[in-house]
């Protein structure tokens, strides 16, 4: 079996781990093990699965000082922002632990045996109960908070079923100690094995999802990779969903108004937003349109300041680093201009000079408007607010969309761009910046392709909805319904006869 090997992205330095890729006959176990996981989950209700929940946040926080150590050295992404992300990855839990308390996401409905215009009508009641065993993919620029301890093993486990992780090889490690910790939360509650598994190496990953006891799949990656994996799950004689977020350029949109009001505070919240990271976050804006003229030229020329003056960026991994590098030369060949970039030194590692372009609007091409994963910004000039329409139109569909107003900018204007903008996107910010992804119950974490394959959200509450299915029971004896259907169960919110009652302790 081939040695799992780790990487510093820093220097470059390779090393063995005691980890092996998966081979045929362990992944067969691990599915087994998987499905048979499947009833305790059910057994614990959703009660004891918001108390595992807890307690895996608990386990992660315990473990805060050695899985931030064991990242630091496999991504080179900073102390504080994998603390940051450590506490986002423990919330999530948490705040799944909540959705079960409410209960409002089985979406209850009853409808009474009763007479209707098309003569008697039988007893429906209707939820969503779990899919079964599914299939994470951890992403490479999120250690934590999407992978193995990530939002998507969160609201997996929160909608009850067992989850097989596939880990990145960028972070082996980081991926195996945040298993263990979840794997001791499980087991502190008598949870048997299965509950969650991780595999290794890209053949796994491909035999995972054709595993008939596989029920759904989620992405946080490449195009590239979200087709390698359709393709796999196409050899299935039964279908699976896959449930990708994948490429985005987010691109933000400055109206005069905000130039002329703010331009030295919207270049640094620019800077900031495309230079987080290493540029490695899926919200990264990667366009800025910003007015020509004075007020626009004093914006950029702020901007140009911070980048000209800035240090280097360690990318995650040598193939980030090498397209990130292709990337910019792309743009540049495609007519952008290089407007700053500070002289770095890449070292054995994988540090790399942001950069930021510009070009007129008129030079706006299809190859210039796509998404460069990295510390990159194309600067977009404009003369006239009416241009922008069609520009927009050029951008592939995003996660976001993002306007910054001023005081004299027109409503209509905004409301227009606003409209363009929500046709292309999940989530529309004004007057801030799209990085920095709120975990709530209102967050909306997806969009049209190519930024997502599906309508669904991967942060936030209703991302659960991913792992569930309806069932409705027809006519059902009452000891057989699940509690949230039976007459008496008042403590969700439940459609009954066509009226929404609230729930009552």
């Amino acid at each position: 079996m081939n040695v799992v090997i780790t990487v510093d992205p820093r220097d470059g330095r390779r090393r063995a781990t005691d980890l092996t890729e998966t081979d045929e006959s362990r992944l067969e176990a691990i599915a087994v093990q998987a499905s048979r996981a499947a009833r305790w989950l059910s057994d614990l209700g959703r009660l004891g699965r918001a108390e595992m929940l807890d307690r895996i946040a608990a386990s992660l926080e315990s473990r805060r000082v050695d899985l931030v150590a064991v990242a630091e050295a496999e991504t080179g992404l900073s102390q504080p922002r994998l603390e940051t992300e450590l506490t986002r990855s423990a919330l999530q839990f948490r705040m799944f632990g909540d959705v079960l308390r409410d209960g409002g996401y089985v979406e209850a409905a009853i409808d009474h045996a009763a007479d209707t215009p098309l003569g008697p009508g039988p007893d429906l009641r209707r939820m969503l109960v779990p899919l079964g065993p599914v299939a994470v993919f951890g992403a490479s620029n999120f250690p934590f908070a999407f992978s193995v301890a990530g939002g998507d093993t969160a609201s997996a486990l929160a909608a009850g079923c067992p989850t097989v992780l596939k880990a990145h090889p960028s972070h082996p490690l980081t991926s195996h100690a945040s298993a263990d910790a979840i794997t001791s939360a499980i087991r502190e509650m008598g949870g048997p094995d299965g509950v969650i598994s991780t595999v290794h190496g890209e053949q796994a990953g491909r035999s995972l999802v054709r595993h008939p006891a596989i029920r759904a799949a989620a992405l946080t990656g490449s195009v590239g990779a979200a087709r390698a994996i359709q393709t796999a799950i196409d050899e299935r004689p039964d279908p699976i969903p896959l449930y990708a977020e994948l490429s985005s350029v987010n691109p933000i949109v400055v109206l005069p108004g905000a130039a002329v009001d703010r331009a030295d505070v919207i270049a640094d919240g620019l800077f900031a937003s495309f230079t987080a990271s290493g540029g490695q976050l899926c919200t990264k804006p990667g366009l800025a349109f910003i007015p020509s003229g004075p007020d626009g030229e004093h914006l950029l020329d702020a901007l140009r300041g911070r980048v000209g003056s800035a240090g280097g960026a360690v990318l995650l991994n040598e193939r980030i680093r090498d397209a990130y590098e292709s990337g910019a030369t792309a743009f540049e060949r495609a007519g952008a201009r290089v407007s700053a970039r500070p002289q770095v030194d890449p070292g054995e590692g994988f540090t790399v000079a942001p950069r930021l372009l510009e070009v007129d609007l008129p030079g706006l091409t299809a190859e210039i408007a796509d998404e460069c994963f990295g510390p990159l910004l194309v600067v977009v000039r404009y003369r006239d607010i009416a241009e922008l329409d069609a520009a927009l139109a050029t951008v592939p569909p995003s996660l976001t969309g993002s306007v910054h107003r001023g005081p004299d900018d027109d409503a209509d204007a905004v409301r227009g761009l606003v409209d363009v903008l929500a046709a292309r996107s999940g989530r529309i910010v004004f007057d801030g910046y799209p990085t920095g992804v709120r975990v709530s119950w209102a967050q909306h974490h997806g969009g049209p392709w190519p930024s997502t394959n599906a309508v669904h959200t991967s942060v936030g509450a209703t991302s659960i909805r991913r792992f569930l299915r309806p069932l409705a029971w027809q006519d059902a004896p009452e000891w057989i319904l699940p509690d949230e259907l039976r007459d008496a169960y008042t403590a969700v919110p439940r459609r009954v006869d066509g009226r929404l009652e609230p729930k009552r302790e």
